[in-house]
């Protein structure tokens, strides 16, 4: 993997359970790792249902591997320029040269 394809900084975030005030459990998202990556998008769509116009894309995302985000899953987030994406797909790519992490992000 090269270092210049790498150009975009990405946070990878996790839900964690806290209690409120009222001792209530809340998800909260704290950040594990920023790192450098790549993005390329991959798809867009637009829907319509009930009434209600919604917009999505698909951004592949690359980074190294590190024991900082080696355990990566679909239950984490990404952010990137102030969007936060939902990771549904992670593969490694060979060698452990890094990861590729598969995100969809709400465009409304």
């Amino acid at each position: 993997m090269k270092a210049g394809r790498l150009d975009r900084r990405i946070t990878i975030m996790r839900a964690s359970l806290s209690a409120n005030a009222l001792n209530e459990h809340e998800e909260t998202w704290l950040d594990i790792a920023t790192v450098w990556a790549s993005k390329e998008d991959i798809s867009d769509s637009e829907r319509i249902r009930a009434q209600e116009v919604s917009a999505e894309i698909t951004t592949r995302f690359q980074i190294r591997h590190s024991s900082a985000v080696a355990d990566v899953n679909p239950k984490d987030r990404v952010r990137f320029e102030g969007r936060v994406y939902d990771v549904y797909g992670v593969k490694e790519i060979p060698y452990r040269a890094g990861l590729e992490i598969t995100a969809t992000a709400r465009a409304d």
